[in-house]
């Protein structure tokens, strides 16, 4: 069941949705603690493509750790391109995971925020494969 009131098109939806979203939603103050807790306690896969997209490594494109829109706390996100990276364990397998990854991109989609996912292993399977996905949103 759709939301929006009836008679209410996705795009006056949206429009809502924006008016409705507080002003400012990137790096809450209320955020800090947990997004430091978070970038002091990084996972494997989250220090691996760290090290590979920090400092402007990839394409010059600045990325930055643990940042957060609204209440979600991103693991990677590019100002520039409005992109966020999201690596994938186990937790996010499950049915209450998966939920909570769903309506956590359609909000960060409806922020103007892209989200591009990946399974931990494929960080440390594939990386150049990893890295070459993530250019392809940087155009």
């Amino acid at each position: 069941m759709s939301p929006l009131a009836k008679g209410t098109s996705v795009a006056e939806g949206f429009e809502k949705t924006k008016q409705n979203m507080p002003e400012k939603l990137n790096n809450l103050p209320e955020m800090k603690p947990f997004r430091r807790k978070l970038r002091r306690q990084m996972t494997a896969a989250e220090v691996a493509l760290w090290v590979m997209i920090k400092n402007k490594q990839l394409d010059g494109e600045r990325f930055l750790r643990q940042y957060s829109v609204s209440h979600y706390v991103l693991d990677f996100y590019c100002p520039k391109h409005k992109l966020a990276i999201e690596l994938d364990g186990a937790g996010h397998f499950t049915d209450e995971g998966q939920k909570y990854d769903k309506d956590r991109t359609d909000y960060l989609n409806s922020a103007g925020v892209r989200v591009l996912r990946f399974e931990n292993f494929e960080v440390f399977q594939y990386p150049m494969r990893t890295l070459d996905e993530i250019r392809k949103y940087l155009r």
